[in-house]
């Protein structure tokens, strides 16, 4: 996957590029539930937070890495600290398994103050020194600061705002949609980047694992700088597992997939990896870089893509895999097929589609 410093020197065009075409994207159906939040304040001292990041009690979810403060943007921040002026508070969660809180919004703030008391500036080997401010600190790391003023600092106070879900009782599905308003200023936040971050946890590594599959980025090509081909994986299982209980939206479908099943048990997690790899092992011996395309469309179906590895992979379940050969045929007769294509093209998150691509596709896998 693409580390912080690649992160940082790609364009926000570099970031739109995929080679993922998903129509379910589109469907903008608000959420299902109706939730009942809880929050309450708390009330830490800097240098506390520095040291639970330290320690891994706070985390910053991996798609956040992304450090874009400038060396002004940061020293400004220390500097209303060491000054006592107020700052603006941050947003956590905490995960119900580990107790450990993760940041929601407050991100650059927080990994300002680390870098600064480490002496590094985020993402970079250069010196934290404290720049443009007043003459009194400028130029100044955390170690170089007067006495009175580094308690100063460490005692500073920054405000939580602590959510928790209390209704429905299904774990913390909510802060996927707390987490998408929060970041919604600038670089648009995809799904897949936020069930990172609220859903961590053994399926989700067990994914970016499988992302790795040399088949399958064979097919897909270059890593998804945005998770959208770990998305898919994710979507593969999901729809194997519940397809015949969709519900759309698809994001809230594969929310309420990850987390049911966020840390599996062990032969569960093997079964669907191994599934995994042999449907994408068949796909890409029969039809190589054309797998899971439309015509000759460059960006890969995600609506093919769940349909048609899923029919496979049931296929592969009850019967064994089929010649490779028939694979090849099956899936571009499905794609001539004028049933199927419209439920690749068109409100592809909506119920009817789904079944009707899933129900075609298992069918025709069956019979090959």
């Amino acid at each position: 996957m693409t580390n912080s410093a690649q992160l940082a020197s790609q364009t926000d065009d570099d970031l739109d590029e995929e080679v993922i075409e998903d129509e379910a994207e589109k469907d903008d159906s608000p959420p299902r539930a109706i939730y009942e939040i809880s929050s309450f304040g708390a009330d830490y001292d800097v240098e506390g937070l520095v040291r639970r990041l330290g320690k891994g009690d706070i985390t910053i979810p991996d798609w956040q890495r992304n450090f874009v403060w400038t060396y002004a943007n940061a020293s400004r921040f220390i500097e209303s600290l060491l000054l006592g002026l107020p700052v603006p508070g941050i947003f956590m969660g905490t995960d119900p398994e580990t107790k450990q809180q993760y940041v929601i919004d407050g991100q650059q703030r927080l990994k300002t103050l680390k870098g600064f008391y480490e002496g590094k500036f985020p993402n970079s080997d250069r010196d934290f020194k404290l720049t443009g401010i007043n003459s009194r600190f400028a130029n100044l790391t955390y170690n170089g600061l007067e006495s009175m003023d580094r308690r100063s600092l460490d005692n500073s106070i920054i405000h939580a705002t602590i959510v928790r879900q209390d209704f429905p009782d299904d774990g913390d599905t909510s802060m996927y949609q707390i987490f998408e308003r929060l970041n919604s200023g600038g670089r648009v936040v995809n799904p897949q980047e936020i069930r990172c971050a609220v859903y961590q946890g053994g399926l989700i590594d067990n994914i970016k694992k499988l992302n790795q599959n040399s088949e399958w980025r064979s097919i897909m090509g270059k890593p998804s700088p945005r998770l959208k081909d770990q998305e898919m994986i994710l979507r593969f299982m999901a729809m194997l597992q519940r397809g015949d209980e969709y519900s759309s939206p698809m994001s809230e479908f594969l929310n309420m997939f990850t987390q049911t099943h966020r840390n599996p048990d062990y032969e569960w997690m093997i079964e669907k990896a191994e599934l995994f790899n042999k449907t994408v092992k068949s796909f890409s011996e029969a039809k190589g870089g054309k797998a899971f395309r439309v015509k000759d469309r460059s960006a890969v179906n995600a609506a093919v893509f769940d349909s048609m590895s899923v029919g496979l992979a049931v296929r592969i379940q009850d019967m064994g895999t089929p010649d490779v050969a028939l694979i090849s045929q099956v899936h571009d007769d499905l794609i001539a097929n004028n049933e199927y294509f419209q439920a690749i093209e068109q409100g592809t998150s909506s119920e009817r589609s789904v079944r009707t691509r899933l129900g075609m596709a298992k069918a025709a896998f069956a019979n090959a």
